[in-house]
């Protein structure tokens, strides 16, 4: 007598089923396990209104994308956050990153049937506030001011376009900033690339106010140290927008009188003034951007190498390239131990989210007087980039969204030496 395997097959996987449920080990379900975790990191865009491109807010909606939900996880492409694992820092401020269990959980509720649950219970999505509600306001309120651009009209086709123009702070005395957010109205999310903001006095000297990039979320100036907005003062905006959009919500569409707008958490006149120590933030190139050239299906790197002559403290990393950027990474050299630290990397960076790596205090790098900030970015021009349009072409450096540019922002406390060696004690007392 022939034994049919394909049955014997069938018959051994049901059997190992079976012994699965009845031997009391937990099967991940939506009520139980899933729930939380995507109504914690998923909802916020994925919801009417938001920037998904598909609701999650029940089970009705999740389940038809659970394998793609798997998929994306697995990847820790969702949620979108690229700042690698097990490299340098890992202590972040507003870091959306899943934790390996929540990764785990997800991964084996799909690979179990994507099951539900106990039906007596009945999962209600938490209460958002409005997407277009500024990301500090839950911390620190409404913003203390509000600076919009000019209204814009954005084509729904065409080239590159940039509008540059003053507006007025309103502002009559200093005032450090705690915290700060741009942000494009409605629809304009996906076709606003960048907006920089300049502080202008008296028509002339001037100063970095903000950076925004297309994703980020926002700055936070930590606590003790002052980012300075001068009294009577103006913004100088440089937008950049590209018609249609990019990403996944781009509207293809006009968009009329487009607003970007700044919203600035500000401390009160008497505290700024008591305020010791003053942070920037500030663009650092990595060697010359004219220089880029990356040919057809080709590559290139760039890094670029920064010093002070006092101490300082690096708050925050952001850096910034255009289609073909796919890696970045911050390094400091020591020359006195010819130690190189890895502060950060990031190996799967995307142009459709801009992250400022806001470092916790309390591990963000102190650096010597002499010691070397290292940057490094890489790009990849070749079929395999999932974000390059068309690996035909040639790349040359430029601020067009088809071309390349090679820069980092950092937000750097600038410290002197009693400042410098008075957080270095702090941090070892808390150590012990």
């Amino acid at each position: 007598m022939k034994t049919n395997k394909s049955l014997l097959a069938i018959d051994l996987l049901v059997l190992m089923g079976l012994m699965y449920f009845t031997s009391g080990v937990h099967a991940q379900t939506y009520t139980d396990d899933v729930a939380k975790i995507i109504n914690n990191n998923c909802l916020i865009c994925h919801r009417p209104g938001g920037i998904g491109p598909m609701s999650f807010e029940g089970y009705e909606q999740v389940r038809p994308w659970a394998p793609l939900i798997k998929m994306k996880v697995a990847s820790r492409e969702m949620p979108p956050y690229a700042y690698d694992h097990g490299i340098g820092i890992q202590d972040l401020q507003g870091d959306w990153r899943l934790s390996q269990k929540e990764i785990d959980t997800i991964v084996a509720w799909v690979d179990s049937g994507s099951q539900y649950g106990d039906t007596d219970i009945v999962v209600q999505p938490p209460n958002l506030a409005d997407p277009d509600q500024w990301n500090f306001a839950g911390d620190f309120g409404p913003p203390n001011l509000i600076i919009p651009s000019v209204p814009i009209d954005i084509p729904a086709s065409g080239n590159d376009l940039w509008h540059k123009h003053l507006v007025p702070t309103g502002l009559t005395e200093d005032r450090c900033i705690k915290a700060v957010q741009v942000k494009p109205r409605g629809d304009a999310k996906s076709v606003v690339h960048h907006a920089n903001s300049n502080v202008v006095i008296d028509g002339g000297r001037e100063g970095m106010l903000t950076e925004y990039a297309m994703g980020k979320w926002g700055e936070i100036v930590p606590e003790g140290v002052c980012r300075t907005l001068p009294a009577n003062s103006q913004v100088r905006w440089d937008i950049h927008m590209f018609p249609g959009g990019l990403g996944t919500m781009a509207p293809g569409t006009v968009i009329k009188d487009n607003v970007v707008e700044i919203g600035l958490w500000l401390y009160s006149e008497e505290e700024s003034q008591e305020l010791k120590y003053k942070q920037d933030l500030s663009l650092y190139r990595l060697g010359n951007q004219d220089d880029i050239v990356i040919p057809p299906h080709g590559y290139h790197m760039t890094q670029g190498f920064h010093s002070f002559d006092h101490p300082v403290r690096l708050d925050s990393f952001q850096p910034h390239g255009h289609l073909r950027m796919n890696a970045a990474s911050l390094e400091i050299f020591y020359p006195e131990t010819g130690r190189t630290e890895p502060v950060s990397q990031i190996s799967n960076w995307s142009a459709t989210w801009h992250h400022s790596h806001l470092f916790e205090p309390h591990v963000a790098p102190l650096i010597p007087a002499g010691a070397v900030i290292i940057l490094k970015q890489w790009y990849d021009n070749t079929a395999n980039n999932p974000n390059n349009p068309d690996p035909d072409m040639w790349v040359m450096g430029g601020s067009r969204t088809g071309d390349e540019m090679t820069h980092a922002w950092l937000a750097i406390t600038h410290l002197d030496e009693e400042g410098y060696n008075e957080l270095k004690a702090q941090r070892m007392l808390a150590e012990k």
